[in-house]
């Protein structure tokens, strides 16, 4: 398995972060960035960092433990390498 860095590893959460709030939405109802910084108690612009494919944004274990809650998922699915995900799918 090859070693990410931190920013690769970074992107992989906010891609993640984004996938399962969208799939939130399809499932169980409206999550927005908003809805989602608030639950977590973050700002917006954090949550919008952390999904920019642009932005490399660090972010605490609490506050993904914090997500993953919010999101009712497990916390590792925020470190799945995304490209599997969707040949998993």
């Amino acid at each position: 398995m090859k070693e990410l860095n931190s920013e690769e590893l970074f992107k992989i959460i906010g891609l993640n972060v984004k996938y399962y709030r969208k799939l939130y939405n399809l499932d169980k109802g409206k999550m927005t960035q908003e809805n989602l910084a608030e639950l977590v108690d973050v700002s917006t612009s954090l949550i919008g960092s952390l999904e920019s494919e642009n932005i490399a944004q660090g972010i605490s274990v609490t506050t993904l433990w914090k997500i993953s809650k919010a999101l009712e998922i497990s916390i590792d699915k925020l470190f799945e390498n995304p490209h599997q995900r969707k040949k998993t799918s």
